[in-house]
């Protein structure tokens, strides 16, 4: 198993940074600009066994995916799996907000089920799932710090 990490300090406390994401939906394409879609399929926003089903491009290839909600601690932690056939190979991941400094550490993970053997198969994937996730972070500073 290989878990990608990425943080980001936000100059916001955790409930606006937890605030934003409750309007993940509405919020999706402003948050990337390889996002094209999100909609909850199944459930409601946030909501354990809610499943999200979103579009967007990864290293220019149209990514089709779906993630169900497995835990959410509001101003704190949002969990999820990856739904098939995307779960062969990423088991899932989460966004977690610390408090930091009067502001927030925002963290984004995903684990990947293959780990060295994923690297050495897909290394190019690999690199553009870390830039995508870090321009993700980026970005996330950048809206809630307007």
């Amino acid at each position: 198993m290989t878990t990608l990490k990425d943080s980001v300090i936000i100059n916001r406390p955790p409930e606006a940074v937890f605030e934003w994401f409750t309007h993940f939906t509405e919020n999706y394409r402003s948050w990337h600009k390889d996002h094209i879609l999100a909609k909850w399929v199944k459930g409601k926003n946030l909501e354990k066994g809610s499943v999200l089903y979103a579009e967007e491009y990864l290293g220019g290839r149209l990514e089709k995916l779906s993630f169900e909600i497995t835990n959410c601690v509001p101003n704190e932690l949002i969990e999820y799996k990856v739904l098939f056939p995307e779960s062969i190979v990423c088991s899932g991941g989460s966004f977690s907000i610390e408090p930091y400094n009067g502001g927030s550490v925002f963290t984004a993970t995903l684990s990947f089920r293959f780990g060295g053997v994923l690297s050495k198969v897909a290394g190019k994937r690999a690199e553009a799932i870390r830039v995508h996730m870090k321009e993700e972070g980026e970005n996330l500073k950048v809206l809630l710090e307007k």
